[in-house]
């Protein structure tokens, strides 16, 4: 099979949708099957000894306003249609919306090919990043999302809230629940001391850790307040931040307010085969974001052993078994220190989460998640090849 991934972004950028993209990618090759990459390119990461990157077709891109790590593909190409029908793509998956997903929906039409989108993101919790009124930017982009689905032969929900979610703002299109799977080899030789040895953190000290962007939809200003409370409580504790973004300077003055700066390490992006590590070392993975579709670091923290506490919400519920391998609490200070505070100081629970969360992590594997994608992939294009005949899935 040749499947055609269309994405406003790719690597060397760092996010969740990059690593989903990257997992799924790297499981359709192991299990014998062709992928074509459709995204930005990233003009300031060139080097001239750069590789030729095999089956990525790269567009030209200009550095976002409001973000200046993200680059805005210019979806623009005279070539597109000949390249697809050159390579002979049987299916086309967009995993935006918006600027290079649009293009790929309107190859899928001209070429008749089944397009599938995967609605990563609440679109919507992100219009701080567009520059215009806020409450006028959410209706647009809310509406913009829901009318492409609809445009589209499967929509892939990572999560069941999502799902529900999508019936609920008019999605019409057929959904399937297919979340990221968590590429469990990773985490089969990793260092539980990383963290400790290169940020000179005492052993006796506890760490609560932190993975993703910077950005004002984490919420991570409520996670550097509660770690406060925790602070005054026990001093001992140390809170680890792994990533960028546009708020790093503002966090970094909030933790210098708040009188807690040299408890807290901002280790800005680290390569991925480091992140893992990060994982290992720490006790706790502490996760205050209100707008995840499935939140694939929570999973990648209990495929090392880590405890979760979350604020309960949309996708991250469906990857936390409440009191079971971590806790979802409501969106207080209190409740959700008060939760840190249980596991750090109640060794047994700690101990009993830890392992839960370790073999919960084993039902998403990233090779089982890929074959529920792929057995989606084969059914629309059997439908495409033979309308009117009975598929059984």
């Amino acid at each position: 099979m040749k499947i055609g991934i269309f994405t406003d972004s790719f690597k060397p950028y760092t996010s969740g949708v990059v690593r989903s993209i990257e997992i799924f990618t790297k499981q359709y090759i192991e299990k014998g099957h062709k992928v074509y990459i459709f995204g930005p390119d990233y003009p300031l990461f060139k080097t001239k000894d750069k590789p030729r990157e095999e089956g990525v077709y790269r567009f030209l891109s200009i550095r976002a306003p409001t973000f200046s790590e993200y680059n805005i593909p210019i979806p623009v190409s005279p070539q597109i249609r000949n390249t697809v029908r050159k390579i002979g793509l049987d299916i086309i998956h967009a995993h935006s919306p918006f600027l290079l997903g649009r293009m790929g929906y309107r190859v899928a039409r001209r070429t008749n090919i089944p397009l599938v989108f995967t609605h990563h993101t609440l679109y919507e919790q992100y219009a701080h990043y567009v520059p215009f009124p806020h409450k006028a930017s959410r209706r647009m982009i809310l509406n913009m999302g829901r009318d492409f689905c609809n445009k589209c032969s499967l929509v892939v929900a990572p999560s069941r809230s999502i799902n529900f979610y999508l019936r609920q703002i008019g999605v019409r299109a057929p959904i399937q629940t297919i979340p990221t799977g968590i590429e469990l080899k990773e985490f089969e030789d990793i260092d539980n001391r990383w963290l400790h040895r290169n940020y000179g953190i005492n052993e006796k000290e506890k760490i609560l850790l932190f993975v993703g962007r910077l950005g004002p939809e984490k919420n991570l200003p409520f996670l550097i307040r509660a770690f406060k409370q925790i602070q005054n409580r026990l001093p001992h504790t140390r809170l680890v931040i792994v990533g960028s973004g546009p708020q790093k300077d503002y966090l970094q003055k909030l933790c210098s307010d708040s009188g807690v700066q040299d408890s807290v390490i901002f280790t800005g992006l680290l390569p991925r085969q480091v992140i893992v590590h990060c994982f290992a070392s720490a006790d706790i993975f502490t996760f205050p974001s209100v707008s995840e579709t499935q939140g694939l670091v929570i999973g990648e923290a209990k495929a090392a052993g880590l405890p979760i506490v979350a604020i309960k919400a949309f996708g991250t519920s469906d990857m936390v078994s409440h009191s079971e391998d971590g806790f979802l609490t409501d969106a207080t200070l209190n409740s959700y220190t008060n939760r840190i505070l249980q596991l750090l100081q109640n060794e047994k629970l700690y101990e009993e989460m830890s392992l839960n969360a370790k073999t919960n992590a084993q039902y998403i594997s990233a090779s089982y998640c890929a074959d529920l994608m792929l057995e989606s992939y084969t059914e629309l294009i059997e439908r495409k090849k033979y309308p009117g005949r009975l598929i059984v899935s």
